[in-house]
C-alpha cells in the first residue's frame, strides 16, 4: 500500500534516463576509424537548457531551481511552498526561433505529475505548448514538440501531483536545432587556380552516373552548400619574393569571373578584400605595394575608392555579393605602416610577415597605416598610452572607409569586420607591458570595444563580426561558445559568422588536433566541423549567422585524388554535414511509464513527430523490440528500444514496489473503540476497524487502507484525505482539502464502498474518485478541478450531481 512508502526515498531510484547534454550533437557515434567511407551524419540538437548562459527561477524553492537544469536527474528543485500552482523557470539567456523539443523529468518515478509547459518571449506573455493537467498515469515525466519562433523563456507549473509525491522538477532540457536560415558555406577561393589546372570534382567519379561535377562548385551546391566567399588580392604577389605572380590568381579581375560561377548556380556570394598583394592574417597584414607610400589621408581614399569601384564592378556585371568583409583576420589591425617600424616584439611585426615587408621597410613601413599597437594596451605611460589609442583611430577610419565604399556602392550588401574569436579562456595569446599576458578574449573584447565604439560615432557601424575558429590555434569547443557568446550579448545589433574554420580527414595517426575531442578521420571532420554549426546556431537571439569552411577541397581538405583516375577528386562523405545537419522531423525520442513489480508492460503504439517546414505533428507508429518474460519481477529500470521510419525511440519502464503514497505519522491497525480525531500529521489506517466517527482537522491527513469506518468520515481543511479498500458506514463530507482520493485503481488504490452520501467540495488540488460503490447520493462543487475517474466509473445508487454528475 502507498502509505506506507517513504516520500523521500524516490529521490534516491536509480534511473537509466539519457538526459540531453548542452554540448551534445544527436546520434553521435563512435568515431570511424578507416580514412575513408562512410561516415554518421545525424541532425543538431542542442540541449539549451545545459548551457552556462541559461538560468532558472522558482515560485519557492528558489535555492533549489539551478538543479532543474544541473544535468543530474538524481537532484532536483523542489518547491517549499505546499499551494498548487508551484513553477520552476527557465531563461534561455535570449530568444531562439527554432527550439521545438522540451524533456521534463520529475523526482518520483512512483507518482502522478500533473503539469503545463509553457513558452514565453518576454516571461510576461505565456503561451501553453503541453497541457497535462489531466494526466492520470504514473510516470518520471514526458517529451513534447512545439514550434514557437522566439521562445526564451521556458514554464513548467505543477497543477497537481499524487498524494505523497515531491513537488518539484529534477531536469529540464530545451533542444534546439539548427535554423533554415543559417549559412553554411565556404570559402573556395582556390577554384580559379582548380579550373585553370583542369582539375575534376565529381561526386561519384568511379560510377556510371557520377553525379554532380566536374566543377567544384556543382558537387559543393549539390552536397548542400549555399554561400561561397572569395578573397581579393589587390596585386598578386610572390609572398617569398614580392614578384608579381602568373596566373594573378585570386586577383580583382580574375575573381570577377569566378563570381559569376557562383552567382550563376545560385549562390550566395561574399568577397573578403586581404587589402594586401599577398596573404593577410594575423601575423602579416602588409599594404600592396601600390598604396605602400601613400600618406595616411591618401590610404584611406585609396581603400575607399579601390573598395567601391570592385563592388561597383561586380553589381554591373549582375553578381551583387550579400556580404563584403573590410579584411581579412584583423585583429592585429591591416595595412601596416611606419607604426610597425622599431617594434621588436608584440604581434604587430614577426618572422611570419612577409620577407618583402621586412626588407623593403623603407617603402613599405614609410608611411602610416592600420596596425594595432598592442604592447601598449596595458601601458602607464602616456606616450605609449596615446599612440595605442591614435593606432586604433588610424584603424577604425580605414575600416569606416571600407564599409562606407560598400554601402555607396551596393546599399543591400552586408559588411563584416573579420577578426579571431580569441584564443582559450584566458590562455596567454601575447605579451603586455611588464610581462602581463593578455588572453584571448580579453584581447577580443578590447579589439571590438575601440573599433566599434569609433565607428559608431563615424556613423559606420558594420552588420556583420567574422570569427576564424580553428581548435589549433583558438581553443576548445566550449572556449569558442564562451568566447562568441561574450561578443554577441556584447553586440546583440550585429550578427556573428564564424568566417572560417576547418578540420583534418588524416593525419598525426588519427590522434585529435590540439585542443579538440575529435579524431582526424572521416567521422572526425564531420563531427569537429559539425560542432562549430551547432555552437554558432546556439547564439543567444539568433545571432549566429552561419559558418564557413576554410578551402575545404584543399585546406584540411574535405576531398581526395581518386586512386587511378589523374586530375580528379571526390569528396568525403563528411561533406554531407551541409544537408544532413538540419532536422526536418524532431519525434517523442523518450516515452516514461511507471509500473508496479509484476505489472504488466504496456508499450504505446506510435508516438508524436513534428515536421519542421510547417510545424504539424502527426502518429508514427512505433516497431518495439520484444520483452522476455518476467522482465517486472523486480524494481528498477527497463529500457525497451523501439524505431519508427523517423528514428529510434526509448521507452523507459521505472518498476516500483509501490506507487508514492504519504510517510505515516501514526498508524492504526486492528480495532479502534469509539470516535476518532485527527488533529496534525499523518495517520495511517491499516486494516483497521474503527467504531465511531472519523474528523480530520485542517492541516491533517487521513489514509485509510482495507479498514471499516462506523460511522460519518467528515474533513474539513484537511491537507490530504486518501481512502482505499475502506467500507464507510455513514455520510462522507469533505470540504476545503488540499487532496482527496477515494479510490484510484490506477495508482493501486482499490475502490471503497460507502454507504450514505458523498459530498466533496472545494479541494483545492488533486481531486480522485473512482470505482467506489456509493450507496446515497454522490455531490461535487466548487473544486478547483471537477474530479476524475481515470476511466473507472462510480456504482452510485443515489443522485449524481455537480462537477461528479459525469463520474
Amino acid at each position: 500500500m502507498a502509505s506506507k512508502r517513504p516520500l523521500r526515498a524516490t529521490l534516491g531510484i536509480a534511473t537509466a534516463l539519457a538526459v540531453g547534454c548542452g554540448a551534445a550533437v544527436v546520434g553521435a557515434v563512435a568515431p570511424a576509424s578507416a580514412l575513408f567511407g562512410d561516415v554518421e551524419i545525424t541532425p543538431i540538437e542542442s540541449n539549451i537548457a545545459g548551457k552556462f548562459w541559461t538560468t532558472a527561477n522558482a515560485s519557492s524553492g528558489e535555492s533549489t531551481a539551478a538543479l532543474a537544469i544541473d544535468q543530474d536527474v538524481d537532484t532536483a528543485w523542489l518547491a517549499s511552498e505546499p499551494e498548487p500552482g508551484q513553477w520552476v523557470s527557465l531563461d534561455l539567456g535570449g530568444a531562439y526561433d527554432n527550439v521545438r523539443k522540451v524533456r521534463v523529468v520529475f523526482p518520483d518515478a512512483g507518482a502522478v505529475y500533473q503539469y503545463v509547459v509553457e513558452t514565453s518571449a518576454d516571461g510576461e506573455s505565456w503561451q501553453v505548448i503541453a497541457d497535462h493537467a489531466d494526466n492520470a498515469q504514473a510516470s518520471r515525466g514526458s517529451v513534447d514538440l512545439f514550434t514557437q519562433p522566439g521562445t526564451r523563456h521556458v514554464r513548467v507549473t505543477i497543477t497537481g501531483t499524487s498524494p505523497g509525491a515531491a513537488v518539484g522538477v529534477s531536469e529540464i532540457s530545451v533542444y534546439n536545432y539548427l535554423r533554415d536560415d543559417i549559412v553554411l558555406g565556404a570559402d573556395a577561393s582556390w577554384v580559379d587556380d582548380d579550373v585553370t589546372a583542369g582539375r575534376n570534382y565529381w561526386v561519384h567519379p568511379r560510377e556510371e552516373d557520377r553525379g554532380a561535377g566536374p566543377h567544384l562548385l556543382d558537387v559543393l551546391k549539390d552536397r548542400g552548400l549555399d554561400y561561397t566567399r572569395l578573397r581579393i588580392f589587390n596585386e598578386p604577389r610572390s609572398e617569398g619574393s614580392g614578384q608579381l605572380t602568373s596566373p594573378a590568381f585570386q586577383s580583382p579581375e580574375r575573381s570577377l569571373e569566378v563570381a559569376k560561377w557562383i552567382k550563376d548556380r545560385g549562390l550566395s556570394l561574399g568577397i573578403d578584400f586581404h587589402y594586401a598583394d599577398s596573404w593577410a592574417d594575423p601575423g602579416k597584414q602588409p599594404k600592396p605595394r601600390a598604396w605602400a607610400e601613400l600618406e595616411f589621408d591618401d590610404l584611406v581614399d585609396a581603400l575607399y575608392e579601390y573598395t567601391y569601384s570592385y563592388i561597383t564592378e561586380l553589381v554591373d556585371q549582375g553578381t551583387t555579393p550579400d556580404k563584403v568583409a573590410i579584411g581579412n583576420e584583423v585583429n592585429n589591425g591591416f595595412l601596416w605602416g611606419s607604426e610597425a617600424a622599431g617594434m621588436t616584439e608584440g604581434p604587430v611585426v614577426g618572422t611570419a610577415n612577409p620577407a618583402y615587408f621586412r626588407n623593403q621597410a623603407a617603402i613599405y613601413q614609410s608611411q602610416p597605416g592600420g596596425g594595432l599597437l598592442w604592447p601598449y594596451m596595458n601601458s602607464d605611460d602616456p606616450v605609449e598610452q596615446q599612440l595605442y589609442a591614435e593606432a586604433f583611430d588610424r584603424f577604425a577610419t580605414l575600416q569606416a572607409a571600407g564599409i562606407r565604399a560598400v554601402r555607396d556602392a551596393s546599399p543591400g550588401t552586408k559588411v563584416e569586420i573579420h577578426s579571431l574569436v580569441g584564443s582559450g579562456v584566458g590562455a596567454p595569446v601575447g605579451p603586455g607591458v611588464g610581462n602581463q599576458e593578455i588572453s584571448g578574449i580579453e584581447k577580443a573584447m578590447e579589439m571590438w570595444n575601440q573599433t566599434l565604439s569609433r565607428l559608431e560615432h563615424m556613423g559606420q557601424f558594420p552588420d556583420v563580426i567574422g570569427l576564424s575558429y580553428y581548435p589549433e590555434y583558438h581553443g576548445t569547443i566550449d572556449q569558442l561558445e564562451y568566447n562568441m557568446h561574450t561578443i554577441a550579448t556584447a553586440y546583440p545589433e550585429l550578427e556573428i559568422v564564424n568566417a572560417e574554420t576547418s578540420y583534418p580527414a588524416s593525419g598525426g595517426g588519427g590522434t585529435p588536433m590540439p585542443n579538440a575531442t575529435f579524431p582526424r578521420t572521416i567521422q572526425g571532420q564531420a563531427d569537429a566541423i559539425q560542432r562549430v554549426f551547432q555552437a554558432n546556431n546556439d547564439i543567444v537571439d539568433n545571432q549566429g549567422g552561419g559558418v564557413l569552411i576554410w578551402e575545404p577541397a584543399r585546406w584540411q581538405s574535405m576531398f581526395r585524388s581518386v586512386p587511378g583516375m589523374p586530375n580528379t577528386w571526390e569528396p568525403h562523405a563528411s561533406i554531407d554535414i551541409y544537408n544532413l545537419s538540419h532536422a526536418e522531423h524532431i519525434w517523442e525520442d523518450t516515452v516514461f511509464r511507471t509500473v508496479r513489480v509484476g505489472g504488466d508492460i504496456v508499450l504505446p503504439d506510435a508516438v508524436r513527430v513534428l515536421t519542421t517546414a510547417d510545424g504539424s505533428v502527426v502518429s508514427a507508429p512505433v516497431d518495439w523490440e520484444s520483452l522476455a518474460g518476467g522482465a517486472t519481477s523486480e524494481a528498477g529500470v527497463i529500457s525497451v528500444a523501439g524505431s519508427t521510419e523517423y528514428g529510434d525511440v526509448t521507452a523507459e519502464f521505472d518498476v516500483v514496489d509501490e506507487f508514492v503514497g504519504l510517510e505515516c505519522d501514526e498508524v492504526i491497525s486492528g480495532r479502534h473503540a469509539g470516535s476518532l480525531t485527527v488533529d496534525s500529521g499523518v495517520t495511517c489506517l491499516d486494516g483497521s476497524t474503527v467504531s465511531g466517527p472519523v474528523s480530520v482537522e485542517a492541516g491533517a491527513s487521513l489514509v485509510s487502507d482495507g479498514s471499516q469506518i462506523s460511522g460519518p468520515v467528515i474533513a474539513r481543511g484537511a491537507e490530504t484525505v486518501l481512502l482505499c479498500d475502506t467500507r464507510v458506514s455513514g455520510p462522507v463530507t469533505l470540504t476545503g482539502s488540499a487532496s482527496v482520493t477515494l479510490g484510484n485503481p490506477a495508482l493501486g488504490c482499490a475502490p471503497n464502498t460507502f454507504s450514505g452520501p458523498v459530498t466533496v467540495t472545494g479541494t483545492a488540488n488533486w481531486n480522485v474518485i473512482a470505482g467506489n460503490s456509493i450507496s446515497g447520493p454522490l455531490s461535487c462543487t466548487g473544486n478547483a478541478a471537477a474530479p476524475v475517474d481515470n476511466g473507472l466509473p462510480n456504482r452510485v445508487a443515489g443522485p449524481k450531481s455537480g462537477q461528479c454528475s459525469g463520474l
